[in-house]
């Protein structure tokens, strides 16, 4: 497969298609079922903020034994089966309306189904992705997916209003679930067999995931790579939270000016994806990982110095391209460096830490406003990603060249102080 382009990879081709599909029905979701309790309920604004939180919930409950259930399966049947749980969650809402039996406490459970097939999906497809592509692939693989992520990102809520306003809302979740059907049946064209991990003795579903978690936070790589992303998520979530309010009362910015700005800063996300591979080679993994972390976190510094919408605008965009540089080159590394009877346990660790931070973030950057202000809150954000380079700073992550995993920490699922067996071939290779 050395040199082969992914494209004519046919089990990559139809999982990035499965996505791609999937990661549109997510943002279409994403404000279309908000909008589906605003205009056929008229709820409230903290029931529809409940709406986008319910989704996270499904996180907070089972994010990590998710990992450990993972493993004992094969993935490509569970990324089928999270689709079909989604689309048929979805068509709920349009068979409630036509039966005048739709609520709150139905929506809600809406968006917890979506949330939980959300987590599965994302986590089960971290973990296939290394069985359908070579290693000297990952990266080229994942930004590719990351690119689609960002595409979807950046024109999934304009598909999803524009569907709201032509179709209505339950029709347009109705069109959502075919999203989700359609992603589904890509899934079933790849004919991959499953390498199955080498069996383990079972240990119980509380030591297997703490011996994740011990795998995570002890790893010379892995470890640095969380904190990172923790403190950067952390801080990230404060400003999503408050980017509308801070330019609309800061900045006394309009409705369309702000969408503007906004839309600036997602296509940040298009060039941070395809720029990922190219940079990593040309200058190195470890120094486009530094520079991934230096980009965002100069961006966050733009925005308590913006006073109109062009430095905000800049700062939203530096903080998009940093950030899709180094989910590229993250989850590559980890998917490099993690055994495969490991995998799962590892993605479900970083999903549910990292992702952990984003209603912590959003409501400790609520409640800091009224004593610090809007400005003074994104300077806490800015101070926090500062801090989030620390940890890739002072690890061998700053030494990683293009082609080369150093080797370092443990790759047999074990936590342990003995030498590995030289023999052992050691899961790292090209990451780029």
């Amino acid at each position: 497969m050395v040199g082969k382009s992914l494209w004519r990879v046919a089990g990559f081709r139809n999982l990035w298609a499965a996505q791609t599909v999937s990661l549109f029905g997510t943002q279409i979701t994403l404000l279309a079922l908000p909008l589906a309790a605003l205009l056929l309920l008229d709820a409230s604004a903290l029931e529809v903020s409940l709406v986008w939180a319910v989704e996270y919930v499904p996180i907070l409950l089972v994010g990590l034994p998710a990992g450990v259930w993972l493993e004992r399966l094969p993935r490509r049947p569970v990324l089928i089966l999270t689709d079909l749980l989604r689309g048929v969650a979805l068509l709920a809402v349009p068979v409630a309306v036509w039966l005048d039996v739709l609520s709150m406490p139905l929506i809600y459970a809406v968006a917890f189904a979506i949330g939980l097939g959300t987590l599965f999906f994302d986590v089960a497809q971290l973990s296939y992705l290394p069985e359908l592509v070579e290693e000297n692939k990952l990266v080229d693989a994942n930004g590719k997916l990351e690119l689609s992520r960002s595409v979807a990102q950046l024109g999934g809520p304009g598909v999803g209003g524009f569907l709201v306003e032509v179709l209505t809302a339950p029709l347009a979740l109705l069109a959502d679930a075919i999203t989700y059907l359609v992603s589904a049946v890509f899934l079933l064209f790849i004919k991959v067999e499953e390498r199955k991990p080498a069996p383990a003795e079972r240990l119980g579903l509380r030591r297997e995931i703490a011996e994740g978690i011990r795998f995570v936070f002890s790893h010379p790589l892995l470890r640095p790579l969380i904190l990172c992303a923790t403190l950067a998520e952390l801080a990230f979530a404060a400003v999503l939270a408050l980017q509308i309010v801070y330019a609309a009362d800061e900045l006394h910015l309009s409705a369309g000016v702000i969408g503007v700005v906004l839309a600036v800063g997602n296509a940040g996300g298009l060039v941070g994806a395809l720029a990922a591979e190219p940079f990593s080679k040309r200058f190195g993994t470890g120094a486009a990982f530094i520079t991934s972390i230096v980009l965002f976190s100069g961006g966050t510094i733009l925005l308590p110095l913006s006073t109109g919408p062009v430095l905000f605008a800049a700062g939203l965009f530096v903080i998009y391209v940093g950030a899709y540089i180094f989910n590229v080159l993250q989850v590559s590394l980890c998917q490099l460096v993690t055994p495969p009877q490991l995998l799962g346990r590892m993605n479900s660790v970083f999903r549910f830490v990292t992702w952990g931070m984003i209603p912590l973030g959003a409501t400790v950057g609520g409640l800091l406003v009224a004593p610090v202000g809007l400005r003074g809150v994104f300077w806490i954000a800015a101070v926090l990603t500062v801090l989030s380079m620390l940890p890739p700073l002072f690890s061998p992550i700053r030494g990683l060249r293009d082609g080369q995993a150093p080797d370092e920490g443990p790759r047999d699922g074990q936590v342990s102080d003995e030498p590995e067996d030289s023999a052992e071939p050691a899961r790292t290779g090209d990451l780029a």
